[in-house]
């Protein structure tokens, strides 16, 4: 692969062109306008030169799946209008650092890590947005709260002074054929229409879901945040320094 700026830079154009024309066909598909819908590029073990020409491309949401990964990435790159999502599975311990450098976490699966971040964005003095990940096909392998246990979890997470509950996020079952995960998406928006029903203070205005193999699908089951990462970056790229 040949790595050089304006090969990279073409490269990223085209992949951004052809998921935003994707985004927009599955949103007009559903009757939904394609500016309810943001992208979220997913930038893990992606250099912070590929960051920086997605954004210049007008890319200005990234997510990062590890603490440790993502600060330098976002020390070195953080303009104004631009916000670095969480989304990977986030330990309590790293909540502190997670506070203080990411504008967005979409991954908070429990009480307890709601509660560390409630801590760390109080003595911040911010409220930090955060979606509830919601484990909504059971699978053991993914992180996430259960739907059973997901109303009762919400009502005490939206208690927290500091914590700004926007939504709910998932991560479909891996499937060849996308409309697999369509039941999943379903099952995450009937669950944000029940707790905007029970819990009225909380906008529930976000739904995370699809990724770059079942992104339409999501779109057309009422995604508001797709987390795109191999369509726009290609395959990962690991290198010592990410791991």
């Amino acid at each position: 692969m040949n790595d050089q700026p304006g090969n990279n830079q073409e490269r990223l154009a085209a992949n951004i062109a052809y998921v935003r024309s994707n985004i927009v066909e599955a949103a007009q598909r559903s009757g939904r306008s394609p500016g309810e819908i943001t992208l979220v590029a997913v930038s893990k073990t992606v250099p912070v030169e590929l960051v920086k020409i997605a954004y210049n491309l007008g890319v200005t949401n990234f997510g990062e799946n590890r603490v440790q990964e993502a600060l330098p990435k976002i020390a070195e790159f953080h303009p104004q209008g631009m916000h670095w999502h969480m989304i990977g599975h986030l330990q309590s311990n790293k909540a502190g650092k997670a506070a203080g450098a990411f504008d967005f976490v979409q991954s908070v699966d429990s009480l307890h890590l709601a509660q560390a971040l409630n801590r760390y964005a109080g003595e911040q003095r911010k409220r930090l947005p955060v979606l509830l990940q919601v484990n909504v096909s059971g699978e053991e392998s993914k992180e996430g709260m259960t739907l059973e246990d997901a109303p009762m979890l919400a009502r005490q997470i939206a208690a927290l002074p500091a914590i700004e509950v926007q939504g709910l996020m998932t991560i479909a079952p891996l499937a060849e054929n996308p409309g697999e995960a369509r039941p999943v998406f379903r099952s995450l928006r009937n669950l944000r229409e029940r707790l905007q029903d029970e819990l009225p203070q909380c906008s529930w205005q976000h739904l995370s879901m699809g990724m770059t193999d079942d992104y339409r699908v999501a779109i057309e089951e009422g995604a508001t945040i797709v987390r795109i990462g191999r369509a726009i970056f290609g395959e990962r790229i690991y290198k010592g320094a990410s791991k």
